[in-house]
């Protein structure tokens, strides 16, 4: 795969779809083989339920994982249960979920097995240095439908997004709604000492001083933004929501001066809508992060759920142009016969 050399250069990876039915277990296991092929040692975990061979939504045959022998993962009891793989099991988290406790297991002999892990990105910060300590590599954590926190830089060091023709058979709508998330994920980051002042603050809206000082406006809530009138604005034009950011969020600050500056913690923060965003910078505004997420690669799958199938080259060539990197199509790079 042309970006195995770039994977390897991190040691830890998500993988996030843009859309549920977006390629995300294929690129998996498509990684997997290359690194097993490597001799990479890999730990893998999921956030979600990821490998089950039927679509709960779209009742359609769907990929399963494969590991391969050495690989360490995490998976709940119901699931360690069900795998075909041989292996044995290392740990045992005293931490219950809906489907039993977590196993940490180690593949003797390969095969499928389908994952079911951390709900919380605390617990795959602790997974992630569970398999460094069991000596792996790489951590792989795959993502559930559109859950894109665990791409955050704060858990995982790099990442690959899978878009596809189940966000839109319309091509120009996928290109469009692609290359939105690739903006946010490539925010410009805010200097150094700016993210050290930053970084410890938990929640609320604050203002950043032309002299870089952090000044506490007392806005725990959006709801209250309203209230301060111009003095939302009285340290200057720079502020930080330390939480998630809203399209009211956006629309409140859009009707404020043009030149306002919102630094968010990172791009897995932003919940505003595609047009919200658009809005906010057309009126004049930025965004900036403390931290900017690596991308990797960004992969197509040129089929829908429902069967309609975009072409592949053309489609890949569009994206391409559009976020100025490569796109891939995972089962036509190995159908070619693969590459490192």
């Amino acid at each position: 795969m042309p970006f195995v050399k770039d994977i390897l250069q991190h040691k830890s990876l998500s993988i996030v779809g843009l859309e549920k039915n977006t390629g995300k277990t294929v690129c998996l296991n498509y990684i997997l083989r290359r690194l097993n092929a490597l001799g990479v040692g890999v730990g893998v975990t999921s956030i979600g339920v990821d490998g089950e061979q039927v679509d709960a939504v779209f009742a359609t045959a769907k990929p399963e994982i494969t590991l391969y022998g050495g690989t360490h993962f995490i998976t709940s009891e119901k699931h360690y249960l069900q795998r075909q793989a041989v292996s044995e099991i290392v740990a045992v988290d005293s931490r219950r979920t809906s489907l039993g406790p977590l196993v940490t297991a180690r593949v003797l002999i390969g095969g499928k097995v389908l994952l079911s892990g951390a709900a919380t990105t605390g617990v795959l910060r602790e997974q992630i240095k569970a398999f460094e300590a069991l000596g792996a590599d790489l951590t792989i954590v795959d993502g559930a439908l559109s859950r894109l926190s665990l791409a955050s830089p704060t858990v995982t060091e790099a990442m690959i997004l899978a878009t596809g023709a189940a966000v839109s058979a319309n091509v120009k709508q996928l290109v469009s709604r692609t290359r939105h998330l690739h903006r946010l994920i490539n925010l410009e980051e805010v200097a150094p000492a700016l993210r050290q002042r930053l970084s410890p603050i938990g929640s609320g809206i604050w203002a950043v001083g032309d002299d870089g000082e952090v000044h506490d406006l007392g806005i725990q809530s959006v709801f209250l933004i309203d209230s301060l009138g111009d003095d939302l604005l009285r340290h200057g034009k720079t502020l930080f929501a330390a939480g998630a950011v809203s399209d009211r969020l956006l629309k409140t600050l859009t009707r404020k001066e043009h030149g306002i500056t919102l630094i968010v913690s990172d791009f897995t923060k932003i919940f505003a809508t595609q047009e919200a965003y658009a809005d906010f910078v057309r009126h004049g505004h930025r965004m900036q992060v403390l931290q900017r997420s690596k991308l990797i690669a960004v992969t197509l799958n040129p089929t829908s759920p429902q069967g309609f199938v975009l072409d592949s080259k053309s489609t890949c060539d569009a994206l391409s142009e559009a976020l100025q990197m490569p796109v891939y199509d995972v089962v036509k790079i190995e159908e070619a016969g693969g590459g490192s």
